[in-house]
């Protein structure tokens, strides 16, 4: 007999679309709370913040020992960061690492990674404990400053933010991915942010493009060069978002007898310098880099990559130009200042906001710490005020504590004390009775009392108040500012620069090579100029059309049967192997149109073209270049009109022969046959029956030359057959080619 269970605790009916969306935006809002996003006021995420402050509660001060990493991972994991003890140490060995970060936070003894990217040794090898700009970011967290909450488990607290009296969100920067937004702020120099954020206090309504004079643009660790305009740079601060170009640091190392080389000391931030190189040889062995020989990278503590040229007349900026085109040397940095604010929501900030939300942060931070002090303050004077009395009946007090069973209460209705003053007066030490004692305990009251009328002037007057935080960040600045050591600037900031024209020459090996196709479009490439190409192997019922000899830097124009100009780059014909590759496959030429000649790209030079119906005109060869596979459309044909004819035109022509199917010859000037780009052209000749078979220029002066069999042969006496463009011309001399060809 089946038994029903009932449902244990509250079961409701949910649709499961609902149910999805509710746990997955829990999942979400975790994600960009408690990982990935910043928070604006000290800049760090959660796993940061529990770090420092978990090296904090072990005491590990920049002026005491180290501890191994294992330990502080241990104590993270335990009591802050209920997460993965890899995830943990990545971080920490980040916030220790001078080319992660530009101020680091963590002062690591041992392997905590290179610039090449190796991986830092295990926390159970490594030591660590915090910097004095850590300290800073935790300066008055016990002074009641911040807030605190329970940690995962209900055992112990952890600040919710920290007080940071060092602007580190736009000092070392941040990076996150969450679901659905992401954060990229780069690092910035201190300096620059301290002069910025003390001009916003005197000026609260500063624009950006001002405190972008203070501070130009970010700082990386790694230095380089940022190459953007000030206009670009300011856009980007002030919607939050934008791209900024970094390039690798070079100079020129000039060498005996004429030679030089390029010597690379920085390159751009979170770029590996051993991927980089890698990167450059693959290229180098590809031949995808013609001006460069050789690599090699002689860095140690500092970096030199050295950039040996192929030879002393190579152009060093044509080459670091080509480096910058296709490797890592030029990187994008990607600003995007997506953080959470105040109140733990998510946006995007300009830079003004960021600055103000920092400065918002420390005044809060002054005002809990006054509170705090001045409640200090009068704790301690009322326990003063309660030696004093001790003093004054310094006897009774005697009497009182060696006769009484209970002294503290006798004390207290004696004297009028109060609890504390009882209990401090009854803890106090026969040494402390002295005179002196007396005298001191006077001074600090009035020290004390003093110290807490300024208090209580700073709470009451906000101009003292933000003079005092100005006061804190100017000395910062002094500390660790643009005169220190650390805080010297390490990326040079320049305008965009010049576009310096590479040519497609310097992009490719020049090599010799013979261009082979056939009869039915196979195309390949041989190495070499072939003097005897009578050898080439062809497909089965297939035979040599055109053989051209050129080099891997040349260009390939095809005219076909569309009317179409086609481009190909003799680098990229197949190797001369086999029997090659057919040419439609390598451009977009349908199988209702054939190839109507193949010829390498002279600039500068001019075409004639012509269609079987006898129209055509005269085109710029440079216009007919195409850069895609559909190719260029020059001559217009329709019906059954194909397009039949083109050559090139010699300087010195001034005539034009047509030779029509009908075995018809008209001569006419140059000049009557207009230039286009594009279109479908002017009558060269007219037919009553068929169309045009062959276009030729000439110099009337010299004669026209056809071709016939191995012989060639020459007619200079044309009055015949001159006439205007569109006649219908008359029979060729005899001798002329039977297939109605020039040649």
């Amino acid at each position: 007999m089946a038994t029903t269970l009932a449902p244990a605790g509250d079961v409701r009916d949910t649709r499961l679309a609902d149910a999805l969306s509710e746990r997955y935006l829990s999942y979400a809002l975790s994600t960009i709370m408690s990982r990935s996003l910043p928070d604006v006021r000290d800049g760090l995420k959660p796993v940061h913040r529990r770090l420092l402050f978990a090296m904090r509660q072990l005491r590990l001060d920049p002026d005491t020992g180290f501890k191994k990493c294992a330990r502080v991972v241990g104590d993270v994991i335990g009591k802050y960061h209920p997460h993965g003890d890899v995830a943990v140490y990545d971080a920490m060995v980040r916030l220790a690492q001078d080319f992660a970060v530009r101020y680091p936070l963590v002062d690591g003894q041992g392997n905590f990674g290179s610039l090449d990217g190796d991986n830092a040794a295990a926390m159970r090898y490594t030591e660590a404990r915090m910097t004095e700009i850590a300290m800073l970011l935790l300066d008055g967290i016990d002074e009641d400053a911040v807030d605190f909450r329970e940690t995962y488990d209900g055992d112990d607290s952890e600040p919710v933010v920290l007080p940071a009296a060092f602007p580190n969100l736009l000092a070392n920067g941040a990076s996150g991915i969450a679901v659905g937004m992401a954060t990229s702020i780069p690092p910035h120099n201190l300096g620059e942010i301290c002069s910025a954020l003390i001009h916003l206090i005197k000026f609260p309504n500063a624009t950006i493009a001002k405190l972008i004079d203070f501070m130009p643009g970010p700082d990386f660790p790694t230095g380089g060069i940022l190459v953007e305009d000030r206009e670009t740079i300011v856009a980007a601060y002030k919607t939050g978002r934008g791209s900024l170009r970094v390039r690798a640091r070079w100079h020129q190392e000039k060498l005996s007898h004429g030679q030089y080389q390029i010597v690379l000391t920085e390159v751009p931030f979170q770029v590996q310098k051993a991927r980089l190189i890698e990167r450059m040889a693959d290229l180098l062995n590809a031949k995808k880099l013609p001006f460069l020989d050789d690599i090699v990278d002689e860095s140690t503590d500092d970096v030199r990559v050295v950039l040996t040229p192929k030879n002393r007349s190579v152009d060093p900026a044509m080459l670091m130009e080509q480096l910058f085109k296709q490797t890592e040397l030029e990187s994008r940095f990607s600003l995007n200042l997506n953080v959470l604010n105040a109140e733990m929501t998510p946006g995007i900030m300009d830079l003004r906001q960021l600055l103000q939300a920092f400065l918002d942060h420390r005044h809060e931070v002054l005002i809990r710490r006054t509170h705090f002090r001045i409640g200090k303050i009068d704790q301690r004077l009322d326990v003063l005020s309660g030696y004093l009395v001790a003093f004054l009946n310094l006897d009774e007090v005697i009497r009182i504590i060696r006769e009484e069973d209970e002294p503290k209460p006798a004390l207290i209705k004696a004297f009028k004390l109060n609890e504390a003053q009882a209990e401090a007066i009854l803890n106090m030490r026969l040494r402390s009775l002295r005179r002196l004692e007396e005298m001191e305990i006077r001074t600090e009251h009035d020290g004390l009392t003093g110290e807490r009328k300024e208090l209580n002037r700073l709470l009451k007057d906000e101009k003292l108040r933000w003079k005092t935080i100005s006061d804190q960040i100017a000395d910062v600045k002094k500390r660790f500012g643009e005169k220190t050591e650390l805080g010297k600037r390490r990326t040079e900031i320049t305008s965009a620069p010049s576009e310096v024209f590479v040519p497609l020459e310097a992009m490719i090996e020049r090599e010799p090579v013979t261009v082979l196709c056939s009869e039915k479009g196979w195309i390949k490439a041989a190495k070499g100029h072939l003097e005897d190409t009578g050898e080439v192997r062809y497909k089965e019922g297939d035979r040599e059309k055109f053989v051209i000899r050129a080099e891997t830097t040349d260009k390939l124009i095809v005219f076909a049967t569309n009317g179409r100009f086609y481009t190909l780059g003799c680098d990229k014909l197949p190797g001369g192997r086999g029997f090659g590759e057919p040419l439609r496959l390598m451009i977009d030429l349908g199988n209702d149109h054939d190839v109507v000649t193949v010829m390498l790209h002279k600039a500068g030079e001019k075409l004639i073209v012509a269609s079987s119906a006898g129209r055509g005109f005269i085109v710029p060869e440079d216009a007919v270049v195409a850069h895609t596979r559909g190719g260029r459309q020059v001559l217009n044909v329709s019906g059954d009109e194909e397009a039949a004819v083109c050559r090139r035109i010699d300087a010195a022509s001034d005539s034009v022969a047509v030779i029509g199917e009908n075995r018809k010859l008209l001569v006419f000037p140059i000049d009557e046959v207009p230039e286009m780009n594009r279109g479908r052209g002017v009558i060269f000749q007219r037919y009553g029956d068929g169309g045009l078979a062959d276009v030729k220029t000439f110099t009337l002066g010299e004669g026209l030359t056809w071709q016939t069999g191995d012989r060639s042969r020459t007619e200079t006496d044309l009055l015949a057959w001159r006439g205007k463009r569109a006649q219908a011309g008359r029979l060729p001399p005899k001798g002329f080619s039977k297939a109605n060809r020039f040649g």
